[in-house]
């Protein structure tokens, strides 16, 4: 039990016989003392902080933390981020493949006549539309050409599409850019679309009435990057 060497009271810890020397002794301590008192105020101003105000700090910043990386990995059976090798078969024997119509390149602004919209395939402008999210409808002729460099073209009927299907078409934008595997999500253009989405790659599309993210995974996973200009990954 430490005795005070300044008075005659003494202490139950070494932490209350400082904190005494500290409030009852100041200008009279010598230095180890004094340095002992110190070190103690020291200890004190760095310990970290508890209590319901804190947890509930950390509570909420792991929240954020959950939802920001949901934003950004998408949802439903891993996100955009993770994709597989190759697509669900149960998805995939749904996808409809499309007669091959060519893939002739022609001056941007040429009238094309596709024999069915959105295309698949067929002749198509020299330039491309970039991966990305869009709000206004892009050029057949651009997206063809997109999809034979391997990207992913979703289409999507503006007045069906909800919060939770643009954010995560979105994330499939922002993840997947290359040059031969991108993702774009535009507006389909047509006065009646034939689906809510529409799911196309090189010759391939797939329909959905209502947005399922685990069927977009598939379907990306599948066919992303093995368009037929220059297939970068495994068919």
């Amino acid at each position: 039990m430490p005795e005070c060497d300044y008075c005659d009271a003494t202490f139950e810890d070494e932490d209350s016989y400082l904190a005494h020397l500290r409030d009852a002794h100041e200008g009279e301590l010598g230095s180890i003392d004094q340095r002992r008192v110190d070190d103690l105020e020291s200890d004190s101003g760095s310990a970290i902080p508890t209590g319901p105000a804190v947890l509930g700090l950390v509570l909420v910043v792991g929240l954020g933390l959950v939802a920001y990386l949901t934003l950004f990995a998408g949802s439903g059976g891993g996100g955009a981020t993770d994709l597989p090798n190759r697509g669900d078969q149960a998805v995939i024997s749904q996808v409809q493949n499309e007669p091959s119509s060519g893939n002739n390149h022609v001056e941007e602004g040429t009238d094309i006549d596709y024999e069915r919209t959105p295309p698949t395939g067929g002749t198509h402008y020299f330039g491309v539309v970039n991966a990305g999210f869009y709000e206004e409808p892009q050029p057949y002729g651009l997206l063809v050409h997109s999809l034979e460099h391997g990207h992913i073209v979703v289409y999507y009927d503006p007045d069906q599409l909800s919060p939770e299907a643009e954010e995560n078409l979105r994330s499939y934008a922002q993840t997947h850019t290359g040059t031969w595997q991108g993702f774009i999500a535009v507006p389909n253009p047509e006065d009646d679309p034939e689906a809510a989405y529409v799911l196309t790659a090189w010759e391939k599309r797939l329909t959905m009435d209502e947005y399922d993210p685990e069927t977009v995974r598939q379907f990306t996973a599948e066919f992303i990057g093995r368009g037929p200009e220059n297939p970068v990954r495994p068919r």
